[in-house]
């Protein structure tokens, strides 16, 4: 009964705070609000059900579009919940995040990834073409100002890549993704919830 009530004080808490935090953060680069947002561990609830089928479902279209992965390069990795997953199936991760107290908590989740606060643009492994050989941004994309720009530097750095996002945000996201060529799409779907995912390779 107690630790029924604890989560959802839990969850009622984490639901406020990011309403809170997240205020005004959609499309428009607010890394100041988005650094705010982990003032709270695991503020998006990496941990729950939903997100974690998200993750088992994006391993299994890399696994099947990609084989297994040398380098992958995780944008938005917050505390790298997400890169767990992605370990499974590469011989080295690097993730970038925005929020200096995120990679804190992924470098402690996963000591052998390699992190760095910094966004897409500046980050700091080489600038060659194709230096990964996957790229992905995974509900990523709505908290930029220029999806089209991180997309282009993404096909930039990796031989291959995937995004995915929120069936919502199809209406901002979605032409930019569909513009990518050779895109291939699927759905995932997960309790009433849908995200799209694409993927694609350029080599």
């Amino acid at each position: 009964m107690w630790s029924d009530t604890a989560k959802l004080l839990r969850k009622a808490q984490r639901r406020l705070w990011m309403k809170y935090a997240l205020r005004g953060v959609g499309g428009n680069d607010n890394h100041a609000r988005l650094e705010l947002a982990y003032r709270m561990p695991d503020p998006w609830n990496m941990e729950s059900p939903m997100e974690r089928a998200r993750f088992e479902a994006t391993n299994r279209v890399i696994e099947q579009a990609f084989g297994r992965v040398g380098s992958v390069l995780e944008i938005g990795c917050g505390e790298g919940h997400q890169t767990q997953y992605l370990a499974r199936l590469s011989d080295e991760q690097y993730g970038l995040d925005v929020s200096p107290a995120a990679i804190e908590r992924a470098r402690v989740r996963l000591p052998q990834a390699h992190f760095a606060a910094a966004d897409l643009f500046q980050q700091p492994w080489g600038d060659e073409r194709h230096r990964f050989d996957l790229v992905t941004a995974c509900e990523v994309l709505y908290y930029l100002s220029d999806p089209a720009a991180t997309i282009a530097r993404m096909r930039h750095l990796g031989r291959s890549g995937v995004v995915t996002f929120f069936a919502p945000a199809c209406g901002r996201v979605g032409p930019h993704v569909e513009a990518i060529p050779g895109l291939q799409k699927t759905w995932i779907h997960h309790g009433g919830t849908a995200w799209l995912i694409g993927w694609w390779r350029d080599e």
